[in-house]
């Protein structure tokens, strides 16, 4: 077999050679594929709207980063042109490819707190932008080598909003994987940012456990995911899980969305909350820290109702009067 020249080579490696915003990048080997298509290229309208929502909502860490994107011609010939988008490269594989290494066992807690913390830090920045990812599982958790520490962690960063839909946007149908679609999206179709929360909490326990957060095994009719919420209120929460991922994990897995806290919220809970060095803090460590964080939402609550009374009361007297 005749070996290829230096130039003939060099002539290949430019035609895979893609140039965006002024930098060059080399076009690698297919990585991996996700519901709206391959990590490499795809021609799905799909993957316009994913470059639309990542362009609004760009600027977070914790959000998979666009590098640009460009037009080229299929490989089959012809006319037929090809939608490619250009991302960040997770060299640390998925959030799912992690939890099946455990083979069932799942991750430390400390992993996942700090997973978590970076998935809801993401969660936050879509909301904020009034979008809702609509499809929130392991498989679309990223990990990519963290910069800011030396011993080899990842970063947990969300990625693939080709099912993303703005608030309110009212769509007809759920979108998603029903294993981790909250009981409102499936009952009702109805998909705002509680949604997410739902999917969160699916996350998290599949992170602590190493099982999924549904026994239906794949391949169930969307009937059964039905009666799965008619006659079960929350996923399993196993014995073994600690008090403080208990408590969290029922903040996001409540049957009305209404009742589910919101990202920001959550980021406050002790279950994520980074641990400070100081002295002061060892003594809101654990249960300590779950109790200041339980009173603060009940007074956060009662101000809310003490609120609502006087203004029926205001009504009231106006109406009188």
């Amino acid at each position: 077999m005749k070996r290829k020249s230096e130039q003939e080579e060099f002539e290949e490696e430019e035609k895979q050679r893609i140039w965006s915003h002024g930098e060059h990048w080399l076009r690698g080997e297919m990585v991996g594929e996700g519901s709206s298509g391959s990590a490499e290229v795809s021609d799905s309208e799909s993957i316009r709207h994913e470059a639309e929502v990542l362009l609004d909502i760009k600027g977070c860490p914790f959000i998979i980063e666009r590098f640009g994107e460009e037009i080229t011609t299929s490989e089959e010939g012809g006319d037929h042109m090809v939608y490619n988008l250009l991302l960040e490269f997770a060299s640390g594989g998925t959030l799912g490819d992690l939890i099946e290494k455990s083979n069932g066992h799942g991750l430390p807690e400390a992993e996942v707190r700090r997973y978590t913390r970076s998935i809801l830090e993401g969660i936050k920045h879509i909301h904020k932008f009034d979008y809702v990812h609509c499809d929130l599982k392991p498989e679309n958790i990223l990990l990519v080598p963290s910069h800011a520490t030396s011993t080899g962690s990842f970063v947990a960063k969300i990625s693939d909003f080709g099912l993303a839909k703005k608030t309110k946007e009212n769509c007809g149908q759920w979108r998603g994987t029903p294993t981790y679609l909250s009981p409102e999206a499936l009952n009702d179709s109805e998909q705002e940012p509680p949604s997410d929360i739902w999917s969160l909490g699916c996350i998290v326990l599949e992170m602590l456990t190493g099982k999924s957060s549904s026994d239906l095994k794949p391949g169930c009719e969307l009937e059964d995911f039905h009666c799965m919420f008619d006659h079960v209120c929350t996923p399993k929460i196993p014995a073994e899980v600690s008090c403080v991922a208990r408590d969290f994990l029922k903040s996001c897995l409540a049957m009305r969305s209404c009742e589910r806290l919101t990202a920001e919220k959550l980021l406050l809970h002790p279950f994520v909350v980074r641990p400070k060095p100081s002295k002061e803090a060892r003594h809101t460590k654990g249960k300590g820290g779950l109790l200041i964080f339980r009173l603060r939402r009940w007074l956060q609550t009662k101000c809310r109702l003490s609120r609502k009374l006087c203004h029926c009361l205001q009504n009231s007297a106006t109406t009188r009067f």
